[in-house]
């Protein structure tokens, strides 16, 4: 009986990573035992909202020039190192920096509370100043807040579900997360959130495609960056080492066909040294190093020991394939309208998503990496940073809150 050990096990992973990193170990062993492919779904049936029955909510008085804004942003729990949550931050960042105050409403959709993840916050995000908030204290009394920003489609819930607090509603959308799902329950719950009328931030223009085709209106594009401070070439000598983000359960993220890929390779390549990181993958049907959850400078110095590496996404492209060229690596992307759409690049390695084609584009992306080398590999995103994207999205908060002079299509007005 194992019961009292793998009790014993998730309660020093609660008191670590909280809640999300107890989920992200029970969806890894439902995916092991029972083939579960999806995401978990956060969120109570008494937080769900219809968008036929969405309200606009009250007018507040714009504020005279000069005045900081309070801008409140409705997250999803933080788990360590969540490439979802850095990108949130980052704007977080920006807004902070042109003088607003920022609030961080959590909700954590199981029954923790905030203040559990205002330590992690702090200590992987520690240039964020936001308070942090449950989410039950959004319209506290005395808290007056300009903006409300939902992050992920369960937050967009709950943000329509409080249409009596005044302020500009915004929906900064990362990936089209219907996507994440089976066409089921949680499809039709997220795919609803783009009808509440909240202005949509995208992050990258293939997410702006779909939601413009489907829903109509001209959501506001916040350009992909690079992380060029954390990202960058430590060392020049070729590499021929490969590195794959391992991340079993999240199925837009390729992992069973990373690992076939990666099996093919190493039978045509024994002496190629692989890595992995991310979720600490076990029973590899190929000799791995096998890396968990990484810092940004941990991860820099492993992927400066590597010369190509896979970048596979299904929906919205993944980061990694700017944080591996930035540090002088080879990104082996499956190949779709969607990727190609935020990621022009002569470096990346295309491929068809099949494991032969990826395997075959691993042996080109380390040809590549020995013709090209790692500095020219770097310098072709020498230009790209996040600093474009965190101007538009401060700019449009500003905008639809008066202290710009250009108009932002109201929340109500869209289509």
């Amino acid at each position: 009986m194992r019961y009292p050990e793998n009790a014993r096990k998730l309660v020093g992973v609660l008191r670590r990573e909280g809640w999300p990193g107890v989920a992200e170990r029970i969806t890894r062993l439902a995916t092991k035992r029972w083939g579960a492919q999806s995401e978990p779904m956060y969120l109570r049936a008494t937080d769900v909202v219809d968008s036929a029955t969405v309200r606009v909510p009250p007018h507040r008085p714009q504020p005279s020039a000069g005045t900081a804004l309070t801008v409140g942003w409705v997250l999803t729990a933080p788990g360590p190192a969540s490439g979802g949550h850095t990108t949130i931050f980052r704007f977080v960042e920006a807004v902070e920096a042109a003088g607003h105050r920022c609030v961080l409403y959590v909700y954590d959709g199981q029954g923790g509370r905030a203040k559990r993840y205002e330590q992690l916050i702090r200590t992987w995000w520690p240039r964020v100043r936001a308070e942090v908030r449950d989410v039950t204290e959004v319209g506290a009394p005395g808290e007056e807040v300009d903006a409300f920003v939902a992050t992920a489609w369960p937050t967009a819930h709950i943000l329509a579900g409080l249409a009596d607090i005044p302020g500009a509603r915004f929906y900064l959308v990362q990936d089209f997360e219907p996507y994440f799902y089976p066409r089921g329950s949680a499809y039709a719950l997220a795919e609803d959130t783009y009808r509440f009328g909240f202005i949509p931030l995208t992050v990258g223009h293939m997410v702006a495609d779909e939601l413009r085709t489907r829903f109509g209106g001209e959501p506001i594009v916040a350009e992909f960056g690079c992380d060029q401070e954390q990202y960058s070439v430590l060392e020049h000598t070729p590499r021929d080492a490969v590195i794959f983000y391992a991340k079993p359960g999240t199925a837009r993220r390729g992992y069973e066909l990373g690992l076939m890929a990666l099996q093919l390779f190493h039978e045509a390549n024994p002496s190629v040294e692989i890595h992995t990181f991310g979720v600490t993958a076990r029973r590899l049907p190929f000799h791995a190093t096998v890396h968990g959850h990484m810092s940004p400078a941990e991860l820099n110095r492993l992927y400066n020991r590597c010369g190509a590496g896979l970048a596979l996404s299904f929906t919205n492209i993944s980061l990694i394939a700017f944080e591996l060229l930035a540090a002088g690596v080879v990104p082996v992307v499956n190949d779709y309208a969607g990727t190609r759409a935020d990621l022009d690049n002569p470096h990346v390695s295309w491929a068809t998503a099949t494991p032969a084609a990826v395997a075959a584009a691993l042996e080109r992306a380390l040809a590549e990496h020995r013709l090209a080398g790692p500095d020219a590999l770097s310098a072709s995103v020498d230009e790209v940073s996040w600093g474009p994207a965190q101007q538009s999205v401060l700019r449009a908060i500003e905008t639809q809150c008066g202290l710009r002079p250009e108009a932002v299509q109201p929340a109500g007005e869209r289509t």
